[in-house]
């Protein structure tokens, strides 16, 4: 039996129009209109279409998109400077930083001068170590997308076992962890991994997120399997992912594809972060 298709912007209008909802009713209430600060440096295409869908959605939706597009020589201390004048804005609830950043500015520095309040990444190393300590925060928005996939299959989580390749602090980590507040039994690879065809065949869930293409075969997937595939690689005139589709999509029952899997998510899951922001700032006026 081929599998079902997980289509990311199924999903993505399902969450878009409970954002839509929730923000109109905190408007009613308070008069105030949730605000996304968007900093991108340099003129890199991708990264510009990316901040381009992410004004389209955030306004559509009801929340207001501040795009701070700044020189690629801008210096480190005027975007420190930036970022703390958005950290005491009271209009603006959440902070989003584009990546890449140039060389010459230090990441590890940019993202600790967020305020964890407005951190809607969920990148900051506080809100890290609320994840990992089980409490209320907010969700690295890619990790998020893949836990809402798999709500959309309604397929049991308890129990299962899954396995994720990948390590990143976007993805790997904090999936791992999402999926055990869920009971789960959780393996994480990387390519690196011995034997990681044989540890994929015992798993119920597959997670691919290595940016290796077409990493994950046909063989390497239990039958009826969920296999979610996170890796984006352009490979000619086409972007492709870790996983060989046609193969694994014999096998598994439920798949997402690339394009049109994941990645139609994560910007609403930027936007439910933003929500969560403004609802936490609106409950203490």
């Amino acid at each position: 039996m081929t599998a079902r298709l997980i289509k990311g912007d199924e999903v993505a209008e399902e969450v878009r129009a409970e954002i839509s909802s929730e923000l109109k009713d905190l408007y009613d209430g308070t008069g105030y209109v949730a605000g996304l600060a968007v900093i991108v440096v340099g003129e890199n295409p991708t990264s510009l279409a990316y901040i381009s869908n992410c004004e389209k959605q955030g306004e559509k939706m009801g929340i207001s998109i501040q795009v701070h597009r700044l020189d690629q020589n801008i210096s480190q201390e005027e975007l420190l400077e930036i970022i703390e004048e958005l950290n005491d804005d009271f209009f603006i609830h959440g902070i989003m930083i584009q990546m890449p950043l140039p060389e010459h500015l230090d990441h590890k520095v940019i993202v600790e001068t967020i305020d964890p309040d407005k951190d809607v990444e969920g990148v900051h190393p506080i809100t890290m170590g609320k994840l990992f300590s089980d409490e209320k925060s907010f969700i690295p928005c890619t990790a998020h997308s893949i836990m809402k996939m798999i709500e959309h299959t309604r397929q049991p989580v308890y129990g299962k076992s899954a396995v994720i390749i990948g390590r990143s602090n976007i993805v790997g980590k904090p999936l791992s962890l999402l999926l055990l507040r869920r009971n789960a039994s959780i393996t994480i690879c990387h390519t690196g991994t011995v034997n990681l065809p044989d540890i994929c065949r015992e798993a119920d869930i597959v997670v691919a997120a290595a940016g290796t293409p077409y990493m994950v075969e046909g063989n390497w997937i239990k039958q009826d399997a969920i296999v979610l595939d996170v890796g984006v690689t352009q490979v000619e005139d086409k972007m492709v992912g870790d996983v060989n589709f046609q193969e694994c999509r014999e096998v598994a029952s439920w798949i997402s594809p690339v394009p049109g899997g994941v990645g139609p998510l994560t910007i609403t899951m930027l936007m439910w972060n933003t929500l969560e922001a403004f609802r936490k700032k609106m409950d203490r006026i």
